[in-house]
């Protein structure tokens, strides 16, 4: 969002626009916060959304630095204006915070407010969020509020578009969660109906072997003969039960999505610095948009976990009639040409099968204390 206000029906288009661009609560949360501080010129926003035990399941700012938020300490509870804003679902405009009866106080690094507007987001007769906002830039009246009858009527607008968007975001969520669980009910019976029986088999098998090792070996050798076939068939099962599987996420929302949500998961839940950009990439076929997706959570999951990475980058980019998906990692590298050696250990030879499963072509660059770059060319872009 620009630091200067914009002003009139074009700025409240685009800030609508802003919040139904995202599908992600915590996206949806940063756009509403960031539009109503530009539109309303004010030097702090936030918005928080309430939990059961009288604090904030989440609490989200703008106008305060990273630094300042953690110094601010924990995520403040319901009291004061705000758990009157939330309990009384009342619109509050104050000329100054700090002056009113059920100002309570706030951390020492906490910034310094004034003149206050806030109001909660409704969804119904249920209120899932206060939003509000403190210190108008602009030359205050003498003793009055610097936010206006029309800020708070333009705050209001805003709110009741906030409340859609937030009700979208976790309609979404939830769908997505549910999609996860059938997802991985059906992998349960698939794997079930695929496999079970043929291990059942190799049990009994097995027994009879045993018992025909001593009185007759030469039946025995045959039951043993007859387990390998059974385990053999078992992991083609097994194996085309797992690559059947497509990730629920690519039919949903395609693999340029998949990859941004998974690359962001990874960075929060990572000190490593992870980062991911597309460039000309539509739509790939629905093989190769899977055999690409493995192959990233594959050299993603070596550079986290195995070379002490700082910062791994991810692209995508188109190239020719193909895309080529890039994965650099500034960690301790390795020797390519021991290949035998570390091959499996990384997972570099289920990579080159997907590659090559799909007419594509895998390169790994790599040298001890240098980083690694995995790069894969796929046709069909």
């Amino acid at each position: 969002m620009s630091h200067r206000p914009r002003t009139g029906l074009a700025a409240v288009s685009a800030a609508l626009l802003a919040m139904s661009r995202h599908l992600e609560v915590r996206d949806v949360l940063k756009t509403i916060v960031a539009c109503a501080r530009e539109l309303l010129d004010a030097q702090y926003a936030a918005l928080g959304v309430p939990d059961d035990h009288g604090g904030f399941a989440q609490f989200v700012v703008d106008g305060v630095s990273e630094e300042q938020w953690k110094a601010i300490g924990p995520l403040p509870r319901q009291h004061g204006v705000l758990a009157a804003m939330l309990r009384d679902a009342r619109t509050e405009r104050l000329a100054d915070v700090r002056e009113d009866p059920r100002f309570e106080g706030w951390p020492d690094a906490h910034p310094d407010m004034s003149d206050f507007l806030g109001l909660p987001i409704k969804d119904g007769d249920d209120t899932i969020g206060a939003l509000f906002l403190a210190n108008k830039n602009c030359v205050k009246p003498e003793g009055g509020c610097g936010f206006t009858q029309d800020d708070e009527e333009l705050l209001r607008i805003l709110a009741q578009h906030a409340a859609i968007a937030l009700t979208n975001a976790r309609l979404y969520e939830r769908s997505r969660e549910l999609t996860i669980t059938e997802e991985r009910s059906r992998l349960a019976h698939e794997l079930h109906d695929a496999v079970s029986q043929k291990l059942f088999s190799l049990r009994l098998t097995a027994q009879a072997a045993a018992t025909l090792v001593d009185r007759d070996p030469s039946r025995a050798k045959g039951e043993l003969q007859h387990i390998a076939e059974l385990a053999a068939e078992a992991a083609d099962e097994l194996r085309a039960a797992v690559v059947e599987l497509r990730p629920a996420a690519l039919d949903e929302d395609g693999l340029i999505p998949t990859l941004r949500t998974q690359t962001r998961v990874l960075d929060r839940a990572h000190t490593a610095r992870i980062t991911f950009s597309a460039d000309g990439v539509r739509a790939l076929p629905a093989a190769q948009e899977e055999a690409v997706l493995r192959v990233a959570q594959e050299a993603l999951h070596n550079a986290l976990r195995h070379s002490g990475a700082e910062r791994v980058r991810v692209t995508l980019e188109k190239r020719a009639a193909g895309a080529v998906l890039r994965v650099v990692d500034d960690g301790t590298g390795f020797d390519p040409r021991a290949v035998r050696a570390v091959g499996r250990h990384l997972g570099l030879v289920s990579m080159r099968d997907r590659t090559g499963g799909v007419g594509g072509r895998l390169t790994v660059a790599s040298e001890p204390g240098k980083g690694t770059t995995i790069e894969m060319e796929v046709p069909g872009g």
